[in-house]
């Protein structure tokens, strides 16, 4: 039996960080950067109104106050987007938007709010101070300042910064596409009139959902019956759009062993019976396509349990990380936090056991994992109740109420 350290080591070495790709800004929200960006050029380029108001000489307006106004003519408008202005002549005032360039010799700008919105001349009533309400060259971005660094995830704000210095395009490590395939001669489509002797496709909704929340393209086949050949015409047909396959179910002893019977002569996968609860037997390793004597197109391949909770207990603990793997990520697993179990649980000897839990408490009080359901019955009910995993170390028989276990957390 297999130790789940040395099979989670062995889901990591099938899992090849994806190649870098150059995709468009847009196309690469959520992925992994694959570079520095650096800015090509000051941002701002040159000083700009932070608002619309009124470009000034702050020395202008020394001295103003609501008891002594002053008065400048308005002698020009500038709009946003419009070219450079000229100069600004000593006691005049330029109309500006936001975002507009300031006139030479301007330097600081009167928010509109603080005057009569005089067209012709203006009056000032507020103090000023020298710079106020003006962005100046290169306070935000520097050029060849690096603005986002590799291996950053792109979400809105970085792809702000991207496109604000004339990116259009980036180089990331792409979203890994992930192929579900369910097995099963049992299975049928949820939404369906339910069928006697049946069941339906949990596992086909639930690791898609998995491995689109972790960030993969998923693809999800349907059911394929506990036939060999079947199974495996359906494996070679998706590996052309495939960088990792995921098969749930068929891993029976006896006739219903579809996966194993399908994979045995092809690729490098290897099964084993895994110390873990809930889950136990699992392969990995990659497949091509049949009769395919080079390897070509390996690709990883994970095989998990047909039960839903274990199927799922399993992606967390072994595929979540290689997926985060593929993607570049930094961190691959889930945060964990130290939780008080609130009552006494038993596990077996040599198996690491993974008890959904919901953790309540706080970083200041300390954090309480109550069990949901009964540890020992893979209730699809507890699972969907918990928020996280509770450890149960492989040496570990008896836990006393109160006992500290480590917990991933689940959201």
């Amino acid at each position: 039996m297999r130790s789940v350290a040395d099979f989670y080591q062995d889901c990591l070495r099938n899992a090849d960080q994806q190649d870098p790709l150059d995709l468009l800004l847009l196309d690469a929200v959520g992925c992994v950067l694959a570079e520095d960006v650096t800015a090509p050029f000051d941002h701002p380029s040159e000083n700009v109104a932070a608002l619309d108001g009124y470009a000034v000489r702050a020395e202008d307006l020394t001295g103003v106050s609501a008891l002594s106004p002053v008065g400048l003519p308005v002698t020009a408008e500038v709009a946003s987007g419009q070219a450079h202005p000229g100069g600004l002549a000593p006691n005049t005032a330029v109309r500006i938007a936001s975002g507009a360039p300031l006139p030479i010799g301007a330097d600081t700008v009167v928010d509109l709010m603080d005057t009569d919105h005089g067209e012709s001349t203006v009056t000032i009533a507020s103090p000023v101070t020298l710079g106020q309400n003006v962005r100046r060259r290169g306070e935000d971005m520097r050029v060849g300042q690096v603005i986002v660094k590799t291996r950053t995830r792109l979400g809105p704000a970085q792809i702000a910064a991207i496109a604000a210095v004339g990116r259009a395009r980036v180089l990331v490590h792409p979203r890994p596409r992930v192929v579900i395939i369910s097995v099963g001669d049992e299975l049928q489509e949820p939404g369906a009139a339910p069928l006697e002797g049946s069941t339906f496709d949990v596992n086909g909704q639930s690791l898609t959902a998995a491995a689109t929340e972790v960030g993969a393209e998923t693809f999800r086949t349907t059911a394929v019956p506990d036939d060999r050949a079947a199974l495996r015409r359906m494996i070679d047909d998706q590996l052309m759009r495939a960088d990792l396959i995921i098969t749930t179910g068929g891993l029976s002893h006896g006739s219903g062993n579809t996966v194993r019977e399908a994979l045995g002569t092809a690729g490098t996968v290897r099964f084993d019976n895994v110390a873990a609860y809930p889950g136990t037997m699992l392969g990995v390793g990659t497949v091509s396509v049949e009769g395919d004597e080079d390897d070509v197109t390996a690709t990883p391949i994970f095989c998990l349990p047909g039960d839903p909770v274990a199927a799922q207990v399993c992606f967390e603990v072994f595929v979540r990380p290689a997926l985060r793997k593929m993607q570049g990520w930094k961190t691959l697993n889930r945060p964990s936090v130290k939780a008080r179990a609130t009552t006494d649980l038993k596990s077996t000897r040599g198996i690491r056991e993974f008890v959904r839990v919901r953790i309540q408490g706080s970083p200041s009080s300390g954090y309480e994992a109550h069990p949901v359901g009964d540890p020992h019955s893979l209730w699809l009910s507890a699972l969907a109740g918990s928020n996280a995993l509770a450890v149960v170390p492989e040496q570990t028989t008896n836990v006393p109420e109160g006992t500290l276990l480590t917990c991933m957390l689940l959201d």
